[in-house]
């Protein structure tokens, strides 16, 4: 049978984008297809957007730790709509420049919501293609409770769209997204309030991370409001805002914001995608079920990366998995990623950042007794003179049998530009002894990890 195309991309996120350009460079000829801007969660609705928001909170705090080293006291002001301007004016220079990319790389860009019609042929408005193999790369969407009045919050989604500052903010859920978005507003000048189920923030996450970013986050100024009573959660819209009410302990907590946001998970983009059509299975959590070189377990040339298939829900991983993908299928070079040590940062206010496994991981999988536990905390040289209670915390975890590092975790300024360094000694083999054979760099933050003892 003769195809349209060698490849059909479905999305023109990260891995989208990474899988398509790969297989071009290979010789196929490749058509992606995208209803939205071009850049996918990360650079229109996530990572950039998001990061660029982190960065503008953290003035508040310079202008008050510059004063320990000599300078006068200002009074900065904050304009919220130049912000929300020029960062949405970053996101189209970049979605221009994806399309521009594509181009290079002879990709050709349908625009419009693509569906699959039969287990060969997408359907993007009043067109039909078809291709030999197709990639699915649609992403995730941003998941709200089923509460009363829950339709008065907004998603990570519209963040970066309020038109006004909202001077009271609230965030219900405890995940990485709600916890970014209440360090920004916070540093923004927001008064937070952080509403979460289990005793901490970070589920998931090693231990020490959670009640280190958590207790830094309460110095800050943010309220953090923990074991809730979920299911007793309500919003209504009042004249005085948006007035939610909980269950905290057998007592009723009343929170009135200018701005609600629930972050309480995200799932994958599979909405009116047309699986059933195409005979692609999908998993009970209903995330694209795939084998470990992304090719879906029901149709051997449909395959699917990135978010939609529930595995690790980062950019960089998208992006792997989609040259992986090509490589194998058009390259000739067959080859998978794995999933095991991905370092990840939270860019939370402390910042955090981690790789390998957790303390209760790593006790659960090997025993208490099989595992040595390094940690420093102490306040970093930078806050020596500005006076404020900020903390630092680096920590390995070690197999007491092979020396090897298991797992490394840092909350502090520049978590994540360190673990990544670290990042590749973990995933190299590195034992402590490595590391305690290397020399620091003095003054740092970073050389505690080849100091600790």
């Amino acid at each position: 049978m003769e195809f349209d195309y060698d490849l059909f991309v479905i999305g023109a996120g990260s891995g989208g984008l990474a899988a398509s350009k790969r297989a071009a460079s290979c010789g196929a000829k490749v058509a992606i297809a995208e209803g939205d801007l071009v850049g996918g969660t990360c650079v229109i609705r996530g990572c950039v957007p998001k990061k660029l928001m982190v960065y503008a909170s953290t003035f508040s705090h310079l202008y008050q730790d510059a004063q320990g080293y000599g300078w006068s006291e200002v009074q900065p002001s904050f304009d919220w709509s130049k912000l929300v301007e020029v960062v949405n004016t970053e996101v189209l220079r970049l979605n221009k420049l994806h399309i521009s990319f594509l181009e290079k790389n002879n990709v050709e860009l349908i625009q419009g919501r693509a569906t699959l019609v039969d287990p060969h042929t997408v359907g993007v408005g009043d067109k039909t293609f078809t291709a030999q193999h197709i990639l699915i790369a649609v992403g995730g969407v941003p998941t709200k409770i089923d509460r009363p009045g829950i339709e008065h919050t907004i998603t990570s989604n519209e963040m970066f769209h309020l038109r006004e500052f909202p001077k009271r903010f609230a965030v219900i859920g405890g995940g990485y997204i709600g916890v970014e978005f209440a360090g920004i507003m916070n540093g923004l000048g927001s008064q937070v309030t952080q509403i979460i189920r289990k005793d901490r923030i970070l589920n998931g996450f090693d231990g020490d991370i959670r009640t280190e970013i958590q207790e830094g986050m309460i110095k800050h100024g943010i309220r953090v409001l923990h074991g809730v009573d979920d299911p007793t959660l309500a919003i209504a819209k009042t004249d005085e805002g948006l007035k939610l009410t909980v269950e905290v302990n057998g007592n009723t907590e009343t929170v009135v914001a200018d701005a609600i946001l629930c972050a309480t998970g995200r799932q994958p983009n599979l909405s009116e995608l047309g699986l059933d059509k195409a005979g692609v299975e999908v998993t009970p959590k209903g995330a694209i079920a795939v084998n470990p070189d992304s090719s879906s377990v029901s149709q051997s040339h449909i395959y699917a990366v990135g978010d939609c298939t529930d595995r690790i829900n980062l950019t960089p991983v998208a992006i792997a998995e989609g040259r992986a993908f090509a490589d194998t299928v058009f390259g000739h070079t067959p080859r998978y990623i794995t999933h095991e040590n991905v370092a990840s940062a939270v860019f939370s206010q402390p910042e955090a950042a981690t790789v390998g496994m957790t303390e209760e991981a790593a006790i659960d999988r090997l025993g208490e007794d099989s595992i040595q536990v390094y940690r420093a905390r102490f306040r970093p040289m930078f806050h020596s003179l500005t006076g404020a209670d900020e903390k630092t915390l680096v920590k390995l975890i070690v197999d007491r049998t092979t020396d090897r590092i298991l797992g490394a975790h840092m909350v502090g300024k520049d978590a994540a530009e360190v673990i990544q360094g670290v990042a590749i000694a973990v995933n190299m083999g590195a034992t402590k002894k490595d590391f305690d054979a290397t020399i620091g760099i003095h003054p740092s933050t970073a050389e505690e990890f080849v100091t600790l003892r």
